[in-house]
């Protein structure tokens, strides 16, 4: 299964497991080795740059993905999906980013 943006997904690397909001556009992962995902925390700062997230998207708690910590996974780490945002929560991603670029 090719993850897709806007999805939720636990990678596992080394030794460690924990869920990845997907950030890359859907058309180009299948392309890429690695893929630039937003890590989820139980830390809620409530700034600009985490998209809330919790049961409705398959995880057992409220957490956010942080924005101000995107980074580059290996695709293969990707194990399982757990759930994704709903079509009118995408545009979260996007909020986030312009938070992050401050623009």
């Amino acid at each position: 299964m090719t993850p897709t943006q806007g999805e939720v997904w636990w990678a596992e690397a080394e030794d460690k497991r924990r869920p990845v909001l997907i950030v890359t556009r859907s058309d180009a992962v299948p392309l890429l080795t690695w893929i630039i995902v937003a890590p989820v925390t139980r830390t809620i700062r409530q700034i600009p740059t985490e998209v809330r997230l919790g049961a409705g998207h398959g995880l057992p708690d409220e957490c956010v993905a942080s924005f101000d910590n995107l980074q580059p996974i290996r695709r293969s780490f990707l194990t399982q999906r757990a759930g994704e945002l709903q079509i009118e929560e995408l545009d979260e991603i996007c909020r986030a980013l312009r938070g992050l670029a401050d623009c």
